[in-house]
């Protein structure tokens, strides 16, 4: 008798959080916000300035969205795919990962791209019923993931 209990283990987690010098450019808005509020007090106005600087960093890093592959299932941000159905992909960084980002993205193609993170990896699907030729995955570690991509698609294929 088989043992048909689900694959529930991660293989990779990743948050695709701010680079460090986004976080300091959002900081730059709370000297703005607190001299327009300087006619309030200056107090005030400092207070309302650091304020908006901690609200937009707070916001920037809770938005930021999460690649995983847990069990047989890739992740990225909102949107789910069985490894069943991905085919062959590559990890790509410097010129390559910039080409991926740029000029070889596929307009049916699945993206989900962050500035400040080099790395790019690219997967193709091959379910014929879906319209997405392919997915293009930003990642701080793209071997990591394409090694936790394949071991999914092992694991699934055992399961089939």
């Amino acid at each position: 008798m088989q043992n048909h209990t689900p694959d529930t283990l991660v293989r990779y987690r990743e948050r695709l959080s701010p680079s460090l010098w986004l976080l300091v450019t959002a900081a730059v808005i709370g000297p703005m916000v607190a001299l327009t509020f300087t006619p309030l007090g200056s107090l005030l106005a400092l207070l309302i300035g650091a304020a908006a600087a901690v609200l937009l960093i707070v916001g920037l890093i809770a938005a930021s969205p999460a690649v995983s592959v847990t069990g047989t299932v890739l992740r990225t941000g909102r949107a789910h795919i069985d490894a069943r159905w991905l085919g062959s992909g590559v990890a790509l960084v410097g010129d390559e990962a910039r080409e991926a980002r740029g000029t070889a993205l596929p307009a049916r193609g699945w993206h989900l791209i962050r500035g400040g993170i080099d790395g790019i990896v690219v997967i193709q699907n091959t379910d014929p019923d879906d319209p997405v030729t392919s997915w293009t995955i930003s990642t701080r570690t793209p071997d990591r993931l394409l090694a936790a991509i394949q071991d999914a698609q092992a694991a699934a294929s055992a399961h089939a």
